[in-house]
């Protein structure tokens, strides 16, 4: 397996997207939010994080205000129009006291699909992590969680969303052959397709819980203020266990050389999970990374499949400290 110091100087989360900027954004768009704040836009400040090749902009106003604005339609992914949408519906019912963005206003053409969101004055954690902004977020978490717990809105739990991504071992198992891919990408995990496969196979059944969870939490769908940490972009969004989210975060940070285990047990949350189910979920997710990223890339978004390895080889590292 290649050292993790290595895939992360590939992998910088930033450069994963193929942004729009505000001016070749379509016109209609641009008129539409202009209209809808009541000033020009006159200046647009394109954040680079992330994977999405749509907009993604601080807006500053000829009157002074400032906004946050994201746009994307089929033509540059023809996923994400949904994906927008899902986020619209979820952002709206989000409780003044959690830390997020507050939603203002939705355009959607049928095509295009435009959010405008209050701006937010910070900055996404350096990469690599440092121990003292990743225990800035960590000590933030549970907050999030308590104002988020009974879910505020409805939507799919982890085992409705994730019920056939997070089967990925049990799928290349059953293949008359290992893909060469696999073996590339982990010989580790190519040797033991039926012990993954098996580990995986619970997590459904074992991880339950009344939260709404960020479902996709990583440096770049985080901010940190002067005081202040908070969570952003929320398509990904499902009803599970507060630990659950912990797992997601941490093979982005496992990346940057951070002991995902051991952040993990010191954490709060780590006391209401069971260790089977956090290891059968792990199985899942590392098998998703791994399975998704030996697939070419989607439209839009060049650099995904490499930053997943990257988080499918962090997962599969922590897995083994797991089973050792």
């Amino acid at each position: 397996m290649a050292d993790m110091t290595e895939v992360l100087s590939a992998v910088p989360v930033g450069s994963g997207g193929n942004r729009l900027v505000w001016a070749a954004t379509p016109e209609p768009v641009r008129r539409s939010i202009e209209e809808h704040l009541g000033a020009a836009v006159v200046d647009a400040h394109s954040q680079t994080g992330g994977f999405s090749p749509g907009l993604a902009a601080r807006l500053l106003l000829a009157d002074g205000r400032r906004f946050f604005a994201k746009a994307i339609g089929t033509s540059r992914n023809p996923l994400s129009p949904d994906m927008f949408r899902r986020e619209a519906r979820i952002a709206a019912a989000l409780p003044p006291e959690a830390p997020v963005p507050r939603l203002l206003w939705t355009y959607d053409d049928g095509d295009w699909v435009a959010l405008v969101f209050a701006d937010v004055e910070g900055r996404t954690p350096a990469e690599p992590w440092t121990r003292p902004e990743l225990d800035r977020v960590l000590a933030a978490l549970p907050g999030l969680w308590e104002s988020l717990t009974p879910a505020p809105t409805q939507t799919t739990t982890i085992a409705e969303d994730w019920a056939a991504d997070f089967q990925e071992w049990s799928a290349l198992a059953a293949m008359a052959s290992i893909p060469a891919g696999l073996v590339a990408a982990d010989p580790w995990a190519a040797a033991r397709l039926d012990q993954l496969a098996a580990l995986e196979s619970a997590w459904s059944t074992v991880v339950e819980g009344t939260t709404l969870l960020h479902g996709d939490l990583r440096a770049d769908n985080i901010l940190l203020t002067k005081d202040r940490v908070v969570f952003v972009d929320w398509p990904g969004a499902l009803v599970g266990p507060a630990w659950a989210d912990l797992v997601f975060l941490l093979p982005s940070v496992g990346m940057h050389g951070i002991d995902p285990e051991e952040i993990f047990t010191a954490h709060p949350v780590a006391r209401t999970a069971d260790p089977d189910a956090v290891t059968s979920l792990l199985a899942g997710l590392a098998g998703y990374f791994i399975a998704a990223s030996l697939q070419p890339p989607p439209p839009g978004l060049p650099r995904v499949r490499h930053f997943q390895l990257a988080q499918g080889r962090a997962a599969l590292s922590w897995l083994r400290t797991r089973l050792s």
